[in-house]
């Protein structure tokens, strides 16, 4: 089974249950210039790595104000075969809806690097996606389409603004140069005190669950679980994924917000 796989893939689905797209919602505090939320991934009780989430602040794309956000995701150096490291940045809408742009940048071994740049041109009603290895251009895809769209990182803060819409949406989304469909189900959302390692007591969050139109590598039904404080920081707490071998889990293990603390159950 190659880890390096299952790693990128559940860095994927950590994106895509943390995502939804609606045009309103009301106000919340997710933006938080100098936040720092580090997870760990693990699968069937093996600690595969982390996946550590900064807000850098408000900047510009264009004329249009945006604001900043940063994914490091890194393998466990405990892992035989397996080195992952990847950055992905996205320029996000104020309003916390979708991406205005995004660019990953991809270790594939010690000396190579594969850089992808997604740029989102809403008036111009169309994507351009282009793939870079070591500086050369190897792919490059423009998409016709009217959407507003999330990419792999715009989804974690998106779902943490729309979190309480009280709706199922089917949310567009592009992973890897594909557009693909996420159903989330809000609505049947509850509240739920759960427990972590880095806490001596329990948290208090909104528990829901979802489902993608596509299975992905080693038996990824689609089918998953998120967690999220329930208070307006709306931070990721857990995440639960099912596949035909065992479950994937995503657990918050360190955190830097101003003033927050974990809402006690």
């Amino acid at each position: 089974m190659k880890l390096r796989s299952i790693f990128i893939s559940l860095f994927t689905w950590f994106a895509l249950f943390f995502c939804t797209l609606l045009p309103t919602q009301a106000q919340s505090t997710v933006f938080m210039a100098g936040e720092e939320l580090e997870y760990s991934v693990s699968f069937l009780g093996i600690r595969l790595g982390t996946i550590k989430i900064v807000t850098e602040g408000n900047q510009t794309v264009g004329n249009t104000p945006v604001v900043k956000g940063k994914a490091h995701i890194d393998s466990h150096p405990n892992i035989p075969f397996v080195s992952l490291h990847a950055v992905f940045e996205s320029w996000m809408a104020a309003t916390g809806t979708h991406s205005l742009q995004f660019v990953a940048n991809t270790q594939e071994d010690k000396e190579s690097w594969m850089y992808d740049k997604y740029t989102f041109d809403y008036t111009g009603k169309m994507v351009k996606t282009e793939k870079y290895l070591d500086k050369q251009l190897k792919e490059k895809k423009v998409f016709n389409t009217a959407k507003k769209w999330n990419d792999g990182c715009s989804l974690f803060f998106t779902a943490r603004h729309l979190l309480k819409s009280g709706k199922t949406l089917r949310i567009p989304t592009i992973v890897k140069e594909d557009t693909v469909f996420t159903t989330i189900a809000y609505k049947d959302a509850k509240v739920e005190n759960v427990e972590i390692d880095a806490l001596d007591y329990e948290i208090r969050t909104v528990h829901f669950q979802g489902e993608a139109n596509w299975t992905g590598v080693y038996g990824i039904t689609g089918k998953f679980d998120g967690w999220f404080s329930d208070d307006e920081a709306r931070v990721p707490i857990r995440a639960k994924m099912k596949l035909y071998v065992g479950n994937a889990d995503i657990e918050l293990v360190r955190w830097k917000r101003p003033g927050w603390t974990p809402p006690k159950g």
